[in-house]
Parts: C-alpha cells; structure tokens; sequence
C-alpha cells in the first residue's frame, strides 16, 4: 500500500466517521493499537561503501497512556527486525535491529476523529550481526523521533489509525579495527492499523 493510498484513505475514513462514534479520551486512559508499518529508509552513508539496508513492511504494537484529554506518552514496540546489509548492489550481510521508541504526543481537540502529533526519543539494539570479516558495525543507537497520525472512531472504544514517524537510527561502521563513517538509516515509517480504548 503506497502513501497516497493511505492517504486517501484516511481521508474518506474521516468523512464517513459518524458523529455518534465520538469518544472523549481523558486521563487514565490507554489506547492499545496494532498496525503494519513500511520502513523506508533513509540509507545515508559517509563509509564511500554505498551501504543500504532493504526496506520492508513490519508489525508494531503501541501503548498510548493519557496524562489529560490532550497530552499523551506513547510506547512503540515490535520484535527485532532482519535486514539485508548491501554494498552497492551486491549483498554483503544481515543484521536485526530493535527500535523500541518513547513518545509525547498532543491530541487536538477535533471532534470524532483525533489528530496528534509528538516527539521522543527512540533506542535501537542491532544483533545478529553477520558482516564480512573485519567489517563491525556500533551495537548501539539513540537519536530522535517526531511523528503525526489521526485515529479515527470506527465503533465503540474502536479507533482506526494512521500513523507517520521519522526515526533517527545511526551506526559507526569500523574495517579492520578503525572507524571508516558512519552509516544512517533514518527510517520514515508510515502505519496503518487499529486502536483499542480501555
């Protein structure tokens, strides 16, 4: 499913959302959504190597607690993902990374549908690493995430969700002892999936 589609559902999801379905979201509230999300990286390298990583489609499960009718955190998760590694064209190796992801979010006050937007912090544990001898990449990556999605009621305590994030995943990558660069994925990420209320 490509943006625009997304996009353009979102759009008649919001036209169709009967008034009736609107649900005030208050303090102590917990959202619960499973969406599919594409990672389009970014694949910005400074090595001279031309590295990529393969974009994919994966699975996310988020817990969107309320602190007030508008102000939210949100933890993002999911299981560790496989990549393949390129150099160029020709394949090179694989890695899994796991980017769990912790968010502020302010929820506008809009009627039924519920836009947002947010800011956080995402951490990323890369493992599994099979690279070429001599070839290393760092474990470990912390950087930013902003993001804006919209749930849309659909039934009772039921949201359909749109969720865009730009994450912020880095590595320095090392041959033969020495740092050569440094490679960024800097994933955009567009979600689409359902929310329960409870």
């Amino acid at each position: 499913m490509s943006k625009k589609h997304i996009i353009a559902i979102a759009a008649l999801s919001t036209l169709v959302a009967a008034p009736v379905l609107a649900q005030d979201l208050k303090a102590g509230d917990l959202l619960v959504r499973a969406r599919a999300v594409h990672l389009n990286s970014a694949n910005k390298d400074s090595t001279g190597l031309d590295l990529s990583v393969n974009n994919k489609w994966l699975p996310e499960v988020d817990f969107t607690y309320f602190l007030s009718p508008n102000l939210a955190a949100e933890l993002i998760l999911t299981v560790p993902q496989k990549h393949t590694l390129s150099a160029g064209s020709a394949e090179i190796g694989t890695l899994k990374h796991l980017p769990p992801t912790l968010s502020v979010q302010y929820h506008f006050p809009a009627g039924p549908v519920k836009p947002y937007v947010g800011a956080g912090l995402n951490y990323t544990r890369f493992s599994s690493v099979n690279l070429p001898a001599g070839v290393d990449i760092k474990r470990n990556s912390v950087g930013a995430s902003l993001q804006a999605g919209i749930d849309i009621p659909v039934g009772k305590d039921l949201y359909l969700n749109f969720d865009v994030k730009k994450v912020y995943i880095s590595t320095k990558v090392s041959a033969g002892g020495s740092e050569i660069g440094k490679f960024k994925v800097d994933p955009v990420l567009v979600g689409v999936g359902l929310g329960w209320k409870f």
